[in-house]
């Protein structure tokens, strides 16, 4: 487990982005449950979540498709959470960071960490961007 201290101002990029921050398993059972899309960041400590995946999933927000609901679990701090939201990403392994897209509560598209990594945070923003404009109208 990573100290609050640590992952606090991280985790509050993406809540002042207008995410919620899920804490339990319920939380996230009803987050899912919700109608419409909902995108799920699995936010992370590592280089990758600072330089690339949370600008980057920001910055897709701007757009005029996005996702209804917008929550984030936090990987090494929220366990409980993170295994609930991942049991919905499934067939797709564990992954920190990653950012998941559901509709009415179903996988529709998924960004692990290996779409993450080696690409910059305009890269992310556009392939969301593209999964929005598929899935969010």
């Amino acid at each position: 487990m990573y100290p609050q201290e640590l992952t606090a101002p991280m985790e509050a990029q993406l809540v002042q982005a207008g995410f919620s921050a899920l804490h339990s398993a319920s939380e996230v059972e009803n987050t899912l449950k919700l109608e419409g899309t909902t995108l799920v960041v699995v936010n992370s400590v590592c280089g990758c979540a600072a330089g690339t995946a949370r600008p980057g999933v920001i910055a897709s927000l701007e757009g005029a498709a996005k996702p209804n609901n917008l929550a984030t679990v936090f990987a090494g701090v929220d366990g409980e959470a993170v295994s609930k939201a991942r049991e919905f990403m499934v067939p797709f392994p564990p992954s920190s960071p990653a950012v998941a897209l559901f509709k009415d509560g179903q996988l529709v598209h998924m960004l692990e960490r290996h779409h993450i990594e080696g690409r910059s945070a305009e890269m992310i923003s556009a392939h969301l961007s593209e999964a929005y404009n598929e899935f969010c109208k």
